[in-house]
This record gives structure tokens, C-alpha cells and sequence, in this order.
């Protein structure tokens, strides 16, 4: 079954903060985030927002999954920067490529770009998937304020 990516729209935001719920209360994400910073994420996947990009994935007319990517410029490659913040299939639809299939098409949208992501070390599935598609370890310390 082949995977479809069309950006996120109003009609299909409230499928999308249903599979956020699920995916930030999972041993995926290290944050449970909460109502409202999923709601904003939506808003700015909605409006003209330069940063943010969000995309409904489904096969035969179902939700399987979402992604959103944030955009940025890498002054430690001298180039832009996509980062794949949210990727998240319902477990029905994982083990069958679209994983590959969404990073596939982000590189296509954005060939001369550096991808990065955050992956939990717990969630063997999506690193065998982003290693298999290329991705490596960065010897970084992520910090925050």
C-alpha cells in the first residue's frame, strides 16, 4: 500500500492532536508536552509560518501518521537545516517503510539541506530506521533554557 504526504490542513488538525496525545505520552519522547504547546504546533503548521511545516501521512484514505519539520540554517555546515521534529505512525501502519518513505520525501523537498532529529536510544524501531536512511550520531550535549 503506498503512503501518501499532503500537508496538514484544518480538516484533518484534529486527527493529528489526537496521534500528538498518543505519541508524547509514549517512552518516545522524553516530554509529555501538553494541550497547548500541541495546539500552537498546529497553528503553526496551519498559518504562513516560515519555520514549521506539518504533514497528515495516509494510506487508503486513513490517517497513519503525521510529521512535522522546523526549518532553520546549520552555521556549523553553512547550509539550511531540517529538523524532523514530530514523525509518528500509529502502530498499525509501522514496520511497513513509510518511516523511510517520509524521509525519503523531506530529502526530495530539500536535497542541499542537512537533516537532524532527536531520537529516545529506547526506541530501537525509529533508530534502525533513521541509521538505515543515513543518520548518524552527533557527539553533542543538547541543552536548553
Amino acid at each position: 500500500m503506498t503512503m501518501k504526504i499532503e500537508p496538514m490542513t484544518a480538516q484533518n488538525s484534529g486527527e493529528v492532536l489526537a496521534m500528538m496525545r498518543v505519541f508524547y505520552a509514549s517512552p518516545a519522547v522524553s516530554t509529555n508536552g501538553s494541550e497547548e504547546i500541541f495546539r500552537a504546533d498546529i497553528e503553526h503548521c496551519l498559518s504562513d509560518d516560515p519555520y514549521l511545516e506539518g504533514y497528515v501521512l495516509t494510506v487508503e484514505g486513513a490517517a497513519a501518521g503525521y510529521a512535522m519539520i522546523a526549518k532553520s540554517f546549520s552555521t556549523e555546515f553553512g547550509k539550511r537545516c531540517i529538523w524532523i521534529e514530530d514523525l509518528y505512525l500509529k502502530p498499525a501502519y509501522c514496520e511497513r517503510g513509510y518511516g523511510t518513505q517520509f524521509l525519503r520525501f523531506v530529502e526530495a523537498q530539500y536535497p542541499d539541506a542537512i537533516l537532524r532529529l532527536e531520537v529516545e536510544a529506547e526506541n530501537v524501531r525509529a533508530v534502525h530506521v533513521y541509521c538505515k536512511n543515513g543518520f548518524a550520531d552527533l557527539p553533542y550535549i543538547e541543552m536548553k533554557k
